[in-house]
């Protein structure tokens, strides 16, 4: 079988050294699974599990002495990942190019021109995610092909609010609109202020 996630060489070393301190009565392997979505993108869980516990349907791979196991349920929302130990990190990183739908189970249809497109998926999709810390993002200005958001609440002057723009924010509008080409983040971490963006004069 074809392995669903690709496990870089620092990243199995280090988890075969864990396996090696485990005292198990039967082989282990990494069992990564997707437990739940975060927005615009999954919640994973990665645990040792039994080798011999795994589910007929469940993708179970041998990356040279490490079993990886991944449940029949996450193996599309997981194909082409990349599990890695980045060099000085302090732990695992899954590089995931799939992420959830976020407009399933929604009642949202994306029409009209550009900013009312973005406002109802940053309304449906994204501030709903971004609420639960206290944040939100807004439309500053549309400008073809660039978009330009402000991050504010709990967003702003966090230090995980610029990879929450990449990762998720961004690719969500880029997926769903189009004409988007770029995301621009005009927030002012710092002061909570925009001192730096003005529309271009037309």
């Amino acid at each position: 079988m074809n392995p669903v996630v690709l496990v870089t060489d620092l990243a199995r070393a280090k988890i075969l050294d864990l396996l090696n301190e485990e005292e198990a009565a039967t082989p282990q392997g990494l069992r990564i699974e997707v437990t739940g979505e975060s927005g615009p993108e999954y919640r994973y869980e990665l645990s040792f599990d039994a080798l011999d516990s795994a589910e007929a349907d469940d993708s179970v791979v041998d990356w040279l002495g490490l079993g990886v196991i991944v449940p029949a349920s996450s193996i599309d929302k997981l194909q082409g990942a990349t599990l890695d130990l980045p060099a000085g990190g302090s732990g695992m990183v899954l590089r995931n190019p799939n992420r959830p739908n976020p407009l399933a189970g929604l009642d949202v249809e994306l029409t009209g021109e550009v900013p009312e497109r973005i406002n109802l998926l940053l309304e449906k999709a994204i501030n709903p995610s971004l609420a639960q810390h206290g944040g939100y993002a807004e439309l500053r200005a549309w400008e073809e092909p660039k978009a330009y958001i402000l991050m504010g609440g709990g967003c702003q002057g966090c230090a995980v609010s610029a990879m929450t723009l990449r990762s998720g924010i961004e690719r969500t509008l880029k997926d769903q609109i189009p004409e988007i080409l770029e995301v621009v983040d005009v927030t002012d971490h710092a002061s909570g202020t925009n001192p730096y963006y003005e529309p271009a004069k037309k």
